[in-house]
């Protein structure tokens, strides 16, 4: 019997003035583990007259992960935060509470062409927790656990597994990895895994009980413990998951929370512009049109 449970295909979606492939939530399975939101960012080429420009924008309830392939994004927040996002550094921006933020191409990149590709991920907080100050985290690529393992490489970039930790500080027992494989081979990798389990596959192949799976496509599993297929050549995923949480988790625009009247408070607070600026910023986006009351 498959151990897939779910195929998810990646689905196109607009973020303002840039296009991205949107992997959760999905109709049928809306969080995998404490995994909420999952956008796959290019690869896109910009032009000397084209930038990513995201104005600043309200989060609660949740931590953001950002993990770029190519290019560059100028990352500030209403902590006054102030950094720029390169290819292999985590960005981690919990909300809790409530922050604000931007994301931009920087100065020096705006008058030449330049590639962005990457990912953007909500993790949801426990529910203790989604009242937490927030903060931001900024662990750069040196400082991320990788090593080889029966023939491939694997990258830790969040939470727990194979026995180490990444430096990425996450409030739930999760994990987000990063598996490349030069060669075809057959991994088991479940024994390591606990929870809810998904897989993204972002370039080559792999094969599972007779069934081949391409790029842009995320399989959920039945049980993480059975994990074991077979990674084609030339190929690199990402494996995430992790202990589910007990309550369900409500998602409305950017803000995350186990409580509906929570997410109508932000709502409105984000309207009369009752959260903090982001300094040096005078644009925001407003709540979008047709966002109606949750019931």
């Amino acid at each position: 019997m498959s151990n897939i449970r779910l195929i998810i295909e990646e689905r196109a979606a607009n973020i303002g003035n840039f296009m991205v492939g949107r992997l959760l939530p999905f109709r049928e399975k809306r969080m995998v583990g404490p995994f909420a939101f999952i956008d796959h960012m290019g690869p896109t080429c910009m032009r000397e007259y084209e930038s990513l420009d995201v104005p600043p924008h309200p989060h609660i309830g949740l931590s953001t992960l950002t993990y770029l392939f190519e290019g560059s994004i100028m990352h500030k927040d209403s902590l006054g935060t102030e950094i720029e996002i390169q290819p292999g550094a985590v960005n981690w921006m919990t909300a809790g509470k409530g922050i604000v933020h931007s994301e931009r191409t920087p100065d020096y990149l705006r008058v030449s062409d330049k590639m962005l590709h990457g990912l953007q991920i909500w993790v949801a907080l426990p529910k203790e927790l989604e009242e937490m100050e927030p903060s931001f985290a900024h662990v750069p690529e040196s400082e991320i656990p990788v090593w080889e393992q029966d023939g491939v490489s694997i990258k830790l970039i969040a939470g727990e597994a194979f026995g180490k930790k990444s430096p990425v500080p996450v409030f739930s027992p999760l994990y987000f990895i990063e598996i490349k494989s030069q060669h075809a081979q057959q991994l088991t990798l479940g024994e390591d895994l606990f929870g809810e389990s998904a897989l993204y596959i972002l370039e080559g192949q792999i094969k599972s009980e007779g069934n081949t799976y391409e790029p842009k496509q995320l399989l959920v599993a039945k049980d993480s413990k059975l994990c074991s297929f077979e990674i084609g050549e030339n190929s690199t995923i990402y494996m995430f998951g992790g202990e589910p949480f007990p309550e369900e988790r409500y998602i409305y625009w950017n803000f995350v929370s186990s409580d509906k009247m929570r997410i109508e408070k932000a709502k409105k607070d984000w309207v009369e512009q009752n959260f903090p600026d982001v300094p040096g910023e005078t644009e925001f986006v407003p709540l979008p049109q047709g966002y109606k009351h949750l019931k």
